[in-house]
């Protein structure tokens, strides 16, 4: 299950974390563009945008411990696939 000495699972994990961050942050942000079409009128652009910092901060901090720490994001995969 590795490839190029990188563990598939791990990859995919931290790719579906960085997708995620990239539908909150510009230019992309997919997921404030669609808020903001169905918002109300005084809740602007740059209200969503404020509103999404915790989360994306929180993203990159998640990202950051599955770089330095593989195991957080393999230990559940690999008790329930016995490897």
């Amino acid at each position: 299950m590795h490839a190029a000495g990188i563990d598939v699972i791990w990859f995919c994990v931290l790719f579906m974390i960085m997708l995620q961050t990239g539908y909150l942050t510009p230019p992309l942000a997919l997921a404030i563009f669609y808020l903001r079409g169905i918002s109300p009128p005084e809740i602007t652009l740059m209200h969503m945008y404020k509103g999404v910092i915790p989360f994306v901060i929180l993203q990159l901090m998640v990202a950051g411990v599955i770089i330095a720490f593989p195991e957080t994001a393999l230990w559940l995969p690999n008790k329930l696939l016995g490897r």
